[in-house]
């Protein structure tokens, strides 16, 4: 059955209509080990992403950056994922390249992150050549504006990335339901050894022994360890983007829709197209009642991930540690553990991902997501118990008690199960419900993007000022995100439909 958007489309172009826009017809179903390696790039965005969470909220306060304003630096990734990544979805939707759809765009995304990571590394470099002084205190302007720069080129790249990979993995499973669920569990996995690798990389703090050169009279040792960590991200991209790249047999659309349709042209020019966003938001009226639930449900789950993730390590470095950015050795000592933290986080992020399939079985995948859920909200409230019981504590400097630091690894090392489904389930519930719209995956993975970006845009502008609102620290934003959480998950298990996920349709 065909929806009134999928009719309109085939109508003004003269053409049949078509099983998706421009799907491929493919003879065979892929095989899970091709899905393994084009998942695999996942890796590589995401020690990037790693070191991006667990360093840089840190580094630009380094940089001279006030706490309350460091997450207004953030703005920029929902920012241009509310553009980006449904602009790169719409157009490898309609993309004629004879390398593929998804391919070419996610090149240029890999490309353009190399770029990124490179700037951010050698900021402190660029402010200094530019005319800072790194003898006083003050704002570093010139570095933070080199900073700002990458940042900025950073989450376009990975918006720019993410979105096609994910949208190859669905046009590979096509409407196999439980395939694919695999490849998003496959995602998700590589989501996490990417985290591993890369909090372990944010944790050690000798790469400037390892990568000498990385030292200047601009970067100290806690920048020289930061740059070289990008230099690491750089290998990890190209390598684990020509591993994906390679697997993925994309045949160009233009040849699929002729050996198809025999002479029917795929249609080409924005005159001939609806404008990007007017088509975008025109396919929200077209959704039915349980895909708005998933959409509700990411969003508030995104609101209670979004503090967390912009001051995860900060809040280790702060409220546990006791230490302030520039001002002795606690605050970068607290910042490690976190980073070692987060490894640990992603390896239970790993781990959940292999069970991923089967919990979704056997208890339905938006019960199994309300669970997760509440589980995060649950963990959050016991971060900010344990940040209230170091603040009582007058330690003059010391390092804090083993049993608050193993207290608090704790709770980042558990919050890696609910992670594992944020990162997998949404992705698979949206893909095999939207596909009756007559959308293509990159727009439809656009669709659900909106749901995440917006809340991170309202995190993004309120969580710092929030935060001084009530003292400077990071416990307001947590209240937050554990209120949503809580509440994201009774919405999933309550509303969303278990049996239509179940029980994936047979396609003779």
């Amino acid at each position: 059955m065909t929806t009134p958007l999928a009719e309109r489309e085939a109508t003004r172009h003269n053409r049949p209509l078509l099983r998706g826009q421009g799907a491929a017809a493919r003879p065979a179903r892929v095989r899970l080990r091709t899905l393994l390696r084009v998942a695999s790039v996942a890796c590589g965005i995401q020690f990037g992403w790693a070191l991006q969470l667990s360093l840089l909220t840190p580094y630009v306060q380094e940089l001279g950056i006030p706490h309350a304003w460091a997450s207004i630096i953030w703005l920029c990734g929902p920012i241009s994922g509310l553009f980006v990544q449904p602009l790169v979805g719409q157009f490898s939707d309609r993309c004629t390249s004879r390398y593929g759809r998804r391919r070419p765009f996610i090149v240029a995304g890999a490309v353009s992150i190399v770029v990124s990571v490179l700037i951010i590394g050698y900021a402190a470099d660029i402010g200094y050549w530019l005319g800072d002084n790194v003898d006083t205190g003050d704002i570093k302007i010139r570095a933070v504006a080199a900073f700002v720069i990458g940042f900025w080129i950073l989450d376009v790249a990975n918006n720019m990335t993410q979105g096609p990979c994910r949208a190859l993995l669905a046009d590979l499973t096509e409407k196999d339901h439980r395939r694919t669920r695999v490849a998003n569990a496959y995602f998700s996995l590589f989501m996490a050894v990417g985290n591993i690798l890369g909090y372990a990389t944010g944790s050690y703090s000798s790469w400037f022994k390892i990568f000498p050169f990385t030292l200047s009279p601009a970067c100290n040792v806690s920048c020289a360890n930061l740059k070289a960590a990008f230099i690491i991200d750089v290998i990890f991209i190209v390598v684990t983007t020509c591993i994906s790249l390679t697997a993925a047999q994309e045949q160009p659309l233009t040849s699929l829709n002729d050996s198809s349709h025999s002479g029917q042209e795929t249609p080409q020019g924005s005159s001939e197209r609806e404008a990007f966003l007017w088509e975008l938001f025109g396919t929200f009226r077209y959704l039915p009642g349980t895909v708005w639930i998933i959409l509700l449900v990411t969003a508030l789950t995104w609101i209670g991930w979004f503090p967390f993730i912009l001051f995860d390590t900060d809040w280790m470095g702060r409220e546990i540690y006791g230490g302030e950015p520039n001002d002795g050795k606690n605050y970068s000592n607290g910042v490690r553990m976190g980073s070692f933290g987060l490894m640990l986080n992603s390896v239970v992020l790993g781990i959940t991902s292999l069970f991923m399939e089967k919990l979704c079985r056997k208890w339905g995948a938006g019960f199994t997501w309300g669970l997760s859920n509440i589980l995060m909200s649950l963990l959050f409230v016991a971060m900010l118990i344990i940040g209230a019981i170091r603040g009582n504590m007058d330690l003059d400097g010391r390092l804090p008690p083993d049993g608050i630091v193993v207290a608090a690894l704790l709770a980042f090392t558990f919050l890696g199960a609910p992670l594992a489904m944020t990162y997998s389930v949404p992705y698979a519930l949206v893909s095999t419900r939207i596909e009756a719209l007559g959308l293509g995956q990159g727009l439809s993975m656009g669709v659900l993007n909106m749901a995440i970006v917006t809340p991170q845009i309202i995190v993004s502008l309120g969580a710092g000022p929030w935060d001084q609102l009530f003292g400077g620290g990071n416990a307001p934003a947590l209240v937050v995100g554990a209120i949503a959480a809580f509440i994201g998950g009774l919405i999933a298990i309550l509303a969303i439909p278990r049996t239509r996920v179940e029980k994936p349709r047979i396609h003779h």
